[in-house]
């Protein structure tokens, strides 16, 4: 992968949380990528699961540029294979799979495993994950992110599931590195409604929630 197509560290900091695209058509994940880029987002996720997820990730990357654009729900190796022709900058599963995280990890490709224990969740990081998926987090909440991190205080974890405006800081709180959100993010009624101008300032709210934990 050429160095300018490579996943930005010092961008998901900027911003540490993964906005996940699933079941959307690209005129309104392009219209929803222009609203994210200007309120300050930069790392999105598109489901392998979504229809024409490759030519999405694809069109992505080539039009903003300015964002990590990477692929999730990958759940084998040929998902992955196709996710990284398409130009995915990084994957996300909700599965711990080693032969994915370790092909990842070879190719220097960031990985995202999804992990639900704190077995699975280690297996994960061992393997070589530079973050763990914790998913689903709904019903474990921020405080089995502080529970698991007491004694695996090296791991680095990213809640998705049951994260929303109200949730948020509490996960970075606990010890989040960074979170993954999808409908809480993307509203779905103001995208049907077209109110993308809308949806923006719903980023800068979420955005200013987690302003402590956002490194420029």
């Amino acid at each position: 992968m050429k160095e300018a197509n490579r996943f930005s560290w010092d961008k998901f900091h900027e911003t540490p949380v993964v906005g996940i695209i699933r079941g959307m058509g690209f005129q309104d994940v392009r219209r929803i990528a222009k609203a994210y880029l200007e309120a300050g987002f930069t790392t999105l996720e598109v489901t392998m699961n979504t229809d024409a997820a490759c030519e999405l990730i694809r069109d992505l990357g080539q039009e903003f540029s300015q964002l990590n654009i990477g692929a999730g729900t990958v759940c084998s190796e040929r998902d992955l294979d196709q996710a990284l022709a398409a130009g995915a900058q990084f994957i996300v599963t909700p599965i711990v799979d080693v032969a994915v995280i370790r092909k990842c990890v070879d190719l220097e490709i960031p990985i995202f495993p999804g992990a639900y224990t704190p077995t699975e969740i280690y297996q994960a990081w061992s393997a070589g994950a530079p973050a763990v998926k914790v998913f689903p987090a709904t019903q474990l909440g921020p405080s089995f992110i502080k529970d698991v991190l007491a004694p695996l205080d090296q791991v680095r974890l990213l809640p998705t599931g049951g994260v929303d405006i109200h949730t948020i800081r509490a996960f970075f709180e606990a010890g989040a590195v960074g979170v993954g959100m999808g409908g809480s993010l993307f509203d779905s009624q103001l995208i049907q409604k077209g109110e993308f101008e809308k949806l923006k300032e719903h980023f800068v709210a979420i955005k200013a929630a987690i302003k402590d934990f956002c490194k420029k």
